[in-house]
């Protein structure tokens, strides 16, 4: 055959290292996706690293990519909607600052920008729904609230979580679609007392609030897998996923850091610069 009998055997020993490693780059990829089952490849990809410098195993993305499609560990995109947006209504709404203009808000820091939204989150027992808000530099969900209807006294908690962990005074822009729950006088009160300036979308584009948008898709994408039985369960798992995205998971728009790194880096340099804690 042309092959000696030493090529034999070392190929043999060749594929059977090969083995040996990829068996255990499967075993790292299953002990990330305990916590975080649907996190992809790119991002285990840079959180695995370094222990497979440490184990000696070299390993690009391509070829993990390659490892997980063999073993048929690849993530696959989820799809669903469920609209939680009334826009018809008499209250006010208002301009949207994120539009592509010279008078365009773009945040420097944390604690500038906020985005909010509201998501559908069904329970065994009864229909639930999650407010989220979610500051726009760091990525890091700073307020967020379960809750059974879409009065506006429960979407507007999630708000008041973010206003109390509030730590610096700067001036702050609420960004939203311009559902009747953030139109609301009592919404807008909290505005007010504030001092905080209001953005909203003025279309049913949702691209207008992609950020909010987004951060709903990874928490139950990523992280709410199972529905929960009722709401007492559904508020520990989000709890639970919220800590988990805030401060685990690495996002490829701060350069594989955290949320919650990238909030407190932030915000130790704004401190720097004289911005006045709240």
């Amino acid at each position: 055959m042309g092959i000696s009998r030493q090529a034999h055997y070392k190929a043999l020993a060749c594929q059977r290292l090969r083995d040996e490693q990829q068996a255990s780059v499967v075993a790292m990829v299953d002990e990330k996706r305990r916590h975080q089952p649907r996190i992809g490849t790119r991002k285990l990809h840079f959180i695995l690293k370094e222990p497979l410098q440490h184990a000696g195993i070299k390993l690009g993305r391509d070829a993990l990519f390659d490892i997980l499609r063999h073993e048929r560990m690849l993530v696959l995109p989820k799809r669903a909607y469920h609209k939680t947006t009334n826009s018809h209504h008499r209250f006010r709404r208002h301009p949207n600052l994120l539009k592509d203009t010279a008078a365009k808000v773009v945040p420097s820091g944390c604690e500038q920008l906020w985005v909010a939204d509201i998501t559908y989150l069904p329970t065994k027992e009864k229909p639930a729904y999650l407010s989220l808000v979610t500051d726009a530099y760091s990525r890091k969900i700073v307020g967020w609230h379960v809750h059974e209807g879409l009065e506006t006294a429960q979407v507007s908690q999630a708000l008041k979580m973010a206003l109390r962990n509030r730590q610096t005074s700067q001036k702050l822009v609420h960004h939203s679609d311009r559902g009747i729950q953030y139109c609301s006088a009592e919404y807008q009160r909290i505005h007010d007392r504030h001092e905080i300036t209001c953005s909203m979308t003025d279309g049913y584009d949702c691209y207008q609030n992609a950020l909010a948008e987004r951060v709903n898709g990874i928490l139950k994408m990523e992280f709410l897998l199972h529905r929960p039985a009722n709401l007492e369960q559904a508020k520990t798992m989000v709890s639970e996923s919220v800590r988990l995205y805030n401060e685990q998971r690495p996002h490829l728009s701060l350069e594989y850091k955290t949320p919650d790194a990238m909030h407190r880096a932030s915000l130790a340099s704004q401190l720097r610069l004289g911005f006045n804690p709240a």
